[in-house]
């Protein structure tokens, strides 16, 4: 139930501050760049600002239950369900049952994507495994040293670093990058995936490495966010720039 609650919750708060799902890596930016205001765009479908807001209320919703993995819902009920509550009438399904139902579709859709998702890993690292210069450590971590480092430093459990990444799924679809922000970013070693705080403990600073991260050292069987279904391998490109003082 409490899975639940939180995606209502996320729901509403990315409606507020009108946010998407969080970053698969880290939150924290050395820096921020000020945008000028995007202006609404102009539509006949709008008559007045509660029409526009009516509508972008709605696409913030369906934006975060998609992004929650809840695609495949049936449109028409949920179109329904809404007319039923706004026109106050009697739900189909009773108040203390809509979190069970949402609980049970939510654990039997992530269970099959992630039994696709994980077959699909575990056969894209096994061939991974035996490419000439790829490491497999006893974690199931694999990594390949692109760029050695400029000297011997490693960063500590406890130390922020400042890194460059790229992230794709196993079939090379992006699905975060700073490098393609043009934004480098600082986190703590110990605030991200498994797969992350492993392997950056074992870079150097000035180094640059292909991780090959498994999906019980990334989000195991939770979605994040719209592109990592649960169960997914993921590959990132990192360069470690320095250790934050």
């Amino acid at each position: 139930m409490k899975k639940v609650a939180l995606i209502i919750a996320s729901t509403i708060v990315a409606i507020t501050v009108n946010a998407q799902t969080k970053k698969p890596v880290t939150t924290t930016a050395t820096k921020s760049t000020v945008k000028p205001t995007t202006k609404p765009v102009v539509n006949n479908l709008f008559k007045n600002n509660a029409d526009s807001a009516s509508y972008a209320l709605g696409a913030r919703i369906a934006q975060n239950i998609k992004s929650q993995g809840f695609a495949g819902i049936n449109q028409v009920l949920f179109q329904k369900a809404m007319n039923d509550v706004f026109k106050s009438n009697k739900l189909a399904i009773v108040e203390e049952g809509l979190d069970a139902c949402i609980s049970t579709y939510q654990q039997k859709e992530q269970s099959a994507k992630s039994s696709v998702a994980k077959a699909a890993g575990k056969i894209y690292l096994a061939n991974n495994a035996k490419r000439k210069g790829v490491i497999v450590l006893p974690s199931g971590l694999q990594y390949e040293i692109v760029k050695a480092g400029t000297d011997t430093t490693h960063p500590k459990l406890t130390d922020k670093v400042k890194c460059h990444y790229h992230g794709t799924l196993i079939d090379g679809k992006v699905f975060d990058s700073s490098v393609d922000r043009g934004e480098p970013i600082v986190f703590p070693v110990g605030g991200v995936i498994k797969g992350w705080t492993e392997a950056l403990q074992l870079m150097t600073v000035g180094s640059k490495w292909k991780l090959y991260i498994p999906s019980e050292l990334a989000y195991g069987d939770q979605q994040a966010g719209a592109a990592i279904v649960p169960g997914s391998t993921l590959v990132f490109d990192v360069e470690l720039i320095g250790i934050e003082k």
